[in-house]
């Protein structure tokens, strides 16, 4: 069944205004197709194509179906990225936020700590990568008695990770009375047999045939010498003006080559790969997804988990060796509705690839002929007018649900014996306050942080300067961002 609108499904208030302030106005196929499936707990199988949507297409039911007043995680998602781990956690949070649903995620080269003690909060959805889910698991630090709904989100990319071993022992530990979804892009033999072995009676929902590449987008194959490709580049770029691009390279070594060849011309760029700290790589994805510059140079890291609506051009400057990697990185452009560009470099020796690609992307990528001189003479002077115009900043969706939350922080905690119910308590009883303008509340051993929901922070901060909480009087100012 297919629906013209969110509020022709089950979903409650809370949820519909989040996605009203998202901007999701019509579910797109996979959102028709999968949100009445979970809606009533059946196991499913979805293979559909990256940028359709797919995320809140479990999201948004499974904000739904948490019961707020449980505090053990009630929903895991497995992604194969750190990266895919907080976007996939992020849009979760913002789908529940006027539910106050939380959601976690965890992955490596995070303290373990650190996530210990989040996870010790009322906690309703984990997200995050295999190794440290098992971790978390192992040690006791993750509890799983009440787990209801499984994600495996990205399965191919896991299985291409070497993560399939760490999904079958996390699997192994859950509760059998489960819904488990699983969503691929592609759906090898391996998968199939996760499948078979973990589901019951899965529903196979395939929005668009697998591989196959985006139809909004153009696609095209430049010939070139290794030793021009940093010419071909810039002669690409100036004749394409992107407002937004990503240069996708092989290795760590040519992201950082392409990259100062970039800076050296005073491109709009930063640069993106796997032995950056974490903190810098969420760092440059959020400048990037902001519109902070306009040339992303990044390995495949990339490839998976970014969603910005707006990159109007994907370049390959190293052919993707793997099918695979060719539909995801393109993938990257054409996204939400709007049209795209891919251009990829290759070699004499790579042509052998390009019709294994052809076949499997199913996309028309044509043979074209690079920028002439006069095409990148002509275009030169709007390609400088946009280098050096003013920075624009995309205002990111989430933030828009974000905007009517203050979040309040006290100087106490749990060696207060400061509990979640002394808040609620306190603030619901301010004139004009009741339970559903309090969100997610967390506390630790010393302080805690109280969300204050639709417009209400300042007059609630400025009472509460003065009242007491559980008889003790405690600090309070709005938290630092």
């Amino acid at each position: 069944m297919s629906s013209s609108t969110f509020t022709d499904y089950a979903i409650s208030d809370p949820i519909i205004k989040a996605i009203d302030a998202l901007e999701y106005n019509q579910p797109t196929p996979v959102q028709a197709r999968v949100i009445p499936k979970v809606l009533e707990d059946k196991d499913v199988i979805v293979t559909s194509q990256t940028g359709s949507g797919k995320t809140a297409s479990f999201a948004i039911p499974l904000c739904e179906k948490v019961d707020w007043l449980e505090n053990k995680p009630q929903v895991l998602v497995l992604t194969p990225t750190r990266e895919l781990a907080a976007q996939v956690s992020d849009e979760m949070k913002s789908i529940g936020r006027y539910k106050r649903v939380n959601s976690v995620a965890i992955y490596g080269r995070q303290s373990f700590m650190k996530q210990k003690t989040m996870l010790k909060q009322k906690t309703h959805i984990v997200v995050g990568t295999p190794g440290r889910v098992l971790d978390h698991i192992e040690k006791g630090t993750l509890s799983v008695e009440c787990l209801k709904y499984v994600v495996l989100d990205e399965a191919d990319e896991m299985l291409n990770m070497g993560f399939i071993d760490q999904v079958s022992a996390i699997l192994d530990k859950l509760p059998t009375s489960r819904t488990t979804m699983l969503f691929s892009a592609t759906f090898p033999a391996d998968i199939e047999g996760l499948a078979k072995k973990y589901m019951i009676n899965p529903e196979r929902i395939q929005i668009e045939t697998v591989g196959k590449a985006p139809q909004l987008i153009t696609h095209h194959v430049m010939e070139v010498e290794e030793g021009s490709k940093l010419s071909l580049l810039s002669d690409v770029t100036v004749a394409e003006n992107p407002d937004s691009c990503i240069i996708f390279c092989r290795t760590q070594e040519r992201v950082k080559e392409v990259f100062q060849y970039l800076d050296e011309r005073d491109y709009s760029a930063d640069l993106l790969h796997g032995a950056m700290v974490q903190e810098d790589r969420f760092e440059v994805m959020d400048d990037f997804k902001r519109g902070e510059f306009r040339y992303l140079v990044a390995t495949d890291v990339a490839a998976r988990g970014i969603d910005v609506e707006d990159i109007t051009l994907v370049i390959n400057f190293d052919f993707p060796l793997e099918k695979e990697k060719y539909v995801h990185r393109t993938g990257r452009t054409g996204r939400a509705g709007k049209s795209g560009k891919a251009i990829t470099f290759m070699t004499s020796y790579e042509q052998k690839f390009l019709e294994e690609i052809r076949e499997y992307s199913q996309a028309d990528i044509q043979l074209s002929n690079p920028p002439s001189v006069e095409e990148v003479k002509a275009n030169r002077t709007a390609f400088q007018e946009k280098m050096e115009a003013p920075v624009v900043l995309r205002e990111e969706k989430r933030e828009k649900v974000n905007q009517d939350i203050m979040k309040l922080y006290f100087n106490g905690g749990k060696k207060k014996k400061i509990r979640a119910v002394d808040f609620v308590g306190t603030i619901a009883k301010l004139p004009g306050m009741s339970a559903q303008d309090i969100g997610i509340i967390t506390i630790q051993d010393n302080h805690s942080y109280v969300e204050i929901l639709n417009g209400k922070g300042p007059s609630v901060l400025k009472v509460l300067k003065n009242k007491s909480i559980k008889g003790k009087k405690l600090k309070v100012h709005e938290a630092k961002k």
